[in-house]
């Protein structure tokens, strides 16, 4: 993996053969045999087991073991000794803080050259679920389900619950989606899903979370039903856990059901809620998305000078916080309600930016396929019918990896125009079928 990294031992063979040599090094190096080890409290068998990982010996035997031994018992049993134990705690937890807030260079400054015992294995997987949200947030999808593999392997030792590994299959699933996955992150989803049901410990917020990306997942599929489904429930969940910035996810998330639904007025309402809590918490980030998508609705609604308003407003929130992709989609959307009121030279300027903004994001295929769609059509309306061509391929390239065949009907559909332009009515006519059969789907 490219970048800062986190560091961690070579794990034993045997569950506790870490223990044991470090037990024996300690005793040779203290010049004590294993009888002299023992001494009257236990017998040179017991600590040959021990030593060979077939034991593993009580807290209070540890504790005497380590006195006698002259050393921290946290460094017999872990290879740390306390205060090294206390620095890596007190790093992973400054970098879990630092994710909720966003702060994602802390994330990576927190965690950078960590050296983790192999017998911690809670602080170096919650240091693997820390850095993989990072990575995932800056579109190193790679990266981040490698982290998350490593993450499910440390939950599968004793100690850690259901809920922790209903934890990394959650943020597995939402890696498969950014990667278009979509049927393997539903997979991953519902296990998640099921996991944390099962567990019967507290863990709505986890759950509103899982079913707030499986809705994603079914509106990518078309389910609009059970994307419905599954954020209601979603929201059930964190209004009962009174979660005010879960809340505002999934209310967001609502927002963009009931737009897919044609429920403007109520996508807007709802946008409008999710954006008043996230304003309470500070979020700049989802307060501009919000704004984005206010924008779109109200271009929906008829309102274009309201729409240009909300659309520069979450431009300049997407520059102030410094989110490229966010800056993106609000350019695009600009770009988009210039196209409609046709003005194709502006149309195609802010394409180009938002293209530019866009560029080596795989996570934003959506975004990149819209803004293709829109350079094309601005070309198209310019005569440049070659530059709207080699567009709406391009188009057809990012929007054909998102698994859906209604985001292909997009480009499908723009293709179709561009040849009936062109006096191609028998091309026009079998992209125009191929659209129709797709079912399309267009997103603002």
């Amino acid at each position: 993996m490219e970048g800062r990294t986190l560091t961690t031992v070579a794990p034993p063979q045997r569950a506790h053969s870490g223990l044991g040599t470090r037990l024996r090094q300690l005793r040779v190096a203290a010049g004590l045999t294993q009888s002299d080890l023992a001494g009257d409290r236990f017998s040179k068998e017991y600590v040959s087991q021990i030593e060979r990982g077939k034991t593993r010996p009580t807290p209070q035997t540890l504790s005497w073991i380590a006195e006698r031994l002259g050393v921290d018992s946290s460094f017999l049993e872990t290879g740390q000794s306390w205060d090294e134990y206390a620095q890596v705690e007190a790093a992973v937890m400054r970098a879990e803080a630092a994710v909720e807030g966003q702060r994602y260079d802390e994330v990576l400054e927190a965690l950078d050259g960590l050296t983790h015992s192999p017998e911690a294995h809670e602080l170096e997987f919650r240091a693997c679920l820390a850095e993989s949200w990072v990575r995932m947030s800056q579109g190193e999808l790679r990266p981040a389900l490698d982290l998350l593999t490593r993450a499910r392997d440390l939950s599968e030792h004793p100690g850690f619950s259901d809920v922790e590994r209903a934890e990394v299959l959650y943020r597995m699933g939402v890696c498969r989606y950014k990667l278009t996955s979509i049927n393997t992150a539903v997979t991953l989803l519902t296990e998640a899903l099921d996991l944390a049901d099962r567990s019967g410990l507290p863990c709505d917020r986890l759950r509103s979370h899982i079913l707030e990306w499986r809705s994603r997942c079914s509106r990518r599929q078309r389910d609009f039903a059970g994307a419905r489904e599954d954020i209601e429930r979603a929201l059930e969940l964190a209004d009962r856990i009174d979660d005010t910035l879960t809340v505002a996810h999934v209310t967001f998330q609502a927002s963009i059901v009931a737009e897919r639904d044609g429920h403007w007025l109520r996508a807007r309402t709802l946008a409008e809620r999710a954006k008043e809590l996230y304003e309470a918490h500070g979020d700049r980030k989802n307060v501009g998305r919000l704004l984005n998508n206010l924008g779109g609705l109200n271009y929906l609604l008829g309102k274009s000078d309201d729409a240009i308003d909300y659309l520069k407003r979450a431009f300049s929130v997407a520059l102030e916080v410094g989110s490229d992709p966010d800056a993106a989609q609000a350019v695009s959307s600009l770009a988009q309600v210039h196209l409609g009121a046709g003005d194709w030279s502006l149309a195609e300027e802010q394409a180009r930016h938002a293209l530019q903004l866009l560029e080596s994001r795989p996570d934003f295929l959506d975004e990149a396929g819209n803004a293709w769609i829109v350079l094309g059509r601005a070309c198209m309306e310019q005569g440049r019918f070659d530059e709207a061509h080699d567009a709406f391929a391009e188009a057809e390239l990012n929007l054909s990896q998102l698994s859906s065949a209604s985001h292909r009907a997009v480009a499908w559909t723009a293709q179709g125009d561009l040849a009936t332009r062109r006096g191609e009515h028998r091309t026009a006519a079998t992209l125009y079928r191929r659209a129709a059969e797709a079912l399309q789907d267009v997103r603002f």
